[in-house]
């Protein structure tokens, strides 16, 4: 017995907490906009879009205007060598010219360019909003985790707090005789209980703190600014239009379209390698010694038709690659297309759950609250048995971290459902 209660007073060492006070800050605005330009995936994105204008650009120039190519050299002769500018030997020769191409027809692969560099603005746009979502939505999982947890550890205190005032009633009631040792020993081993979860909930924290700080660029830890306990009663918008909008305008469903639409245009412009090319070439050249040359000129006008013939399979090739590409984007849009009511419904009914499950949590908390004071007072008077309190005690500790997680899974579905639909449904949350 004796061994017992040393190694329960061993485990039952006082534990430091972790310090909170003196972490910098940062609010939920704050880290989104930090670690939305800190993520690599959104960097990446934006660059795409910056790159489909330049291609958007250059398919429009392509169809209007000719391409333009400016050359000179300058050659020194040893010995002395016939110059084309000034008809005799000389040592040093200058030429230059100026080229125009212009592809006259192309078998409709500038009009499929024109296809494929639309398509794949509209995809880049698509896939810059979701890559924005998507980091937010990462960096408010890792904002909720620091706040929940936070929570969590002032449930854990408050675990042990109870425990150690228990302990200490049951002392002097098997002091006085009023109770068997066994309830001491009892409270001994939840002090000891409680104490392991407040160690553990304080290594969480402290990660989560660390997660928060690298999101939004900084090395060390990062705590959250709480935000307004009140949470969403309902969605403003209903099931059916969210299905809508998602299906329309979600960045995800966005991106696959444009992506099937930019492999059909890829394809079409494959197929115009079958048939025969026609380009206009002006070029205009000038002979000298010295720049720039104005002693000989000389403009030529180039019709040229090009007929593809044979190549080994390379155009073959190229067009059963670009087919099979197509194909595979068209069953993913398809695919996206079938599954959008389902991904829709799964986030909007999820919300609504979780909700309505925050709301029973508080219940739950106040019924747990309330029926561990009626088992205390008992057990102080002997009117119940040290089992009943422990378990009245263990249902109020449930409850309360219960009622911590379905708030933060609210707000974390909610933003998994703007993910989807690629727009903010509330405000941003507001900071106490």
């Amino acid at each position: 017995m004796l061994a017992l209660l040393a190694l329960l007073q061993l485990q039952a060492a006082a534990v430091p907490s972790i310090p909170g006070d003196s972490l910098p800050t940062v609010t939920l605005a704050e880290a989104l906009r930090r670690a939305t330009g800190l993520d690599p995936n959104y960097v990446a994105a934006l660059g795409q879009v910056d790159n489909a204008r330049w291609a958007r650009r250059s398919a429009f120039a392509v169809f209007l205007l000719p391409a333009v190519a400016v050359e000179t050299d300058a050659t020194k002769n040893i010995p002395q060598f016939f110059n084309f500018g000034t008809l005799k030997p000389e040592s040093y020769a200058v030429s230059a010219q100026v080229g125009l191409r212009y592809d006259l027809f192309t078998g409709g692969q500038k009009v499929a360019e024109l296809t494929r560099s639309a398509a794949a603005l509209d995809g880049a746009h698509a896939g810059e909003l979701q890559a924005r979502f998507i980091s937010a939505l990462l960096t408010e999982a890792a904002y909720y985790a620091v706040l929940a947890g936070t929570e969590l550890l002032r449930v854990a205190r408050e675990r042990v707090q109870r425990a150690e005032q228990q302990l200490a009633v049951a002392r002097a009631r098997v002091t006085s005789g009023a109770a068997v040792q066994t309830d001491s020993l009892q409270l001994r081993l939840e002090l000891s209980r409680a104490r392991v979860g407040l160690v553990q909930q304080e290594g969480g924290v402290r990660v989560a703190r660390l997660t928060l700080g690298s999101r939004v660029g900084e090395a060390g830890p990062i705590d959250a600014v709480p935000l307004d306990s009140i949470l969403p009663s309902a969605l403003p918008v209903t099931l059916e239009a969210a299905v809508d909008e998602a299906a329309n305008r979600g960045p995800a469903y966005r991106l696959a379209r444009a992506n099937e639409r930019q492999a059909a245009a890829i394809f079409r412009s494959r197929l115009g390698t079958l048939l025969p090319r026609l380009s206009l070439t002006g070029v205009g050249i000038g002979y000298d010694n010295r720049f720039y040359p104005t002693s000989a000129k000389f403009t030529q006008l180039t019709l040229t038709v090009t007929l593809p013939i044979w190549d080994n399979f390379q155009r073959l090739t190229l067009i059963s690659q670009a087919r099979v590409t197509r194909d595979v984007f068209r069953a993913v849009r398809d695919s996206a297309e079938r599954s959008v009511r389902r991904d829709v419904v799964a986030a909007y009914d999820g919300f609504t759950t979780v909700r309505a499950t925050t709301d029973l949590a508080g219940e739950q908390v106040q019924v747990a609250r309330e029926n561990y004071r009626v088992q205390q007072a008992r057990y102080r008077t002997g009117a119940t048995t040290i089992l009943d309190l422990l378990k009245a005690q263990a249902d109020l500790d449930d409850a309360e971290a219960a009622l911590v997680q379905a708030r933060y899974a609210t707000r974390l579905v909610l933003a998994a459902l703007e993910t989807i639909l690629g727009r903010r449904l509330f405000p941003e949350p507001q900071q106490k």
